[in-house]
């Protein structure tokens, strides 16, 4: 049996293959940071309610992880547009 491999150049540049990320990248992940987490947070709180009937303190937690997502997802947005806009009031 004949093993089947490309023959083909590889799509992406062998330069970028085990470089690390940028300093504009980590700015990125650093400043969407708590949007992640609170998704997270709302992921875990949908998991624990995958095998039974959620209860009133899971239906709070649901809530309140999909409020703490909102919250961040502003707080990201309303940064990002003052941003854009140079501050000025």
């Amino acid at each position: 049996m004949k093993d089947i491999v490309a023959r083909q150049t590889a799509v992406t540049a062998v330069d970028r293959i085990d470089r690390e990320p940028t300093v504009a990248e980590l700015d990125a992940i650093e400043r969407e940071l708590p949007v992640i987490l609170a998704g997270v947070d709302l992921l875990d709180a949908h998991i624990i309610t995958l095998d039974r009937i959620p209860s009133e303190l899971d239906q709070r937690r649901i809530r309140r992880a999909r409020r703490r997502v909102l919250a961040a997802r502003r707080a990201l947005a309303n940064r990002s547009t003052a941003g854009q806009a140079g501050g000025a009031a």
